[in-house]
């Protein structure tokens, strides 16, 4: 997924959570899916980002 995809899952799905847990008579399943769409954002950008231990090795390899 490209990363203005992913931004917009964890917009959206933080927007829905927000909302599930406003109302007074909260519904779970809105709230779980809401959680779920976040995450997948969240997953999706973070699959990404290159690990510390990678970027350690790298320096190491330079000297």
């Amino acid at each position: 997924m490209s990363r203005k995809i992913s931004y917009i899952l964890i917009l959206i799905g933080g927007i829905i959570a927000i909302y599930a847990q406003a109302r007074e008579d909260q519904n779970q399943y809105i709230l779980i899916t809401g959680i779920v769409i976040l995450m997948l954002g969240i997953y999706s950008i973070s699959r990404n980002i290159p690990s510390k231990k990678d970027m350690d090795d790298d320096n190491q390899n330079d000297l």
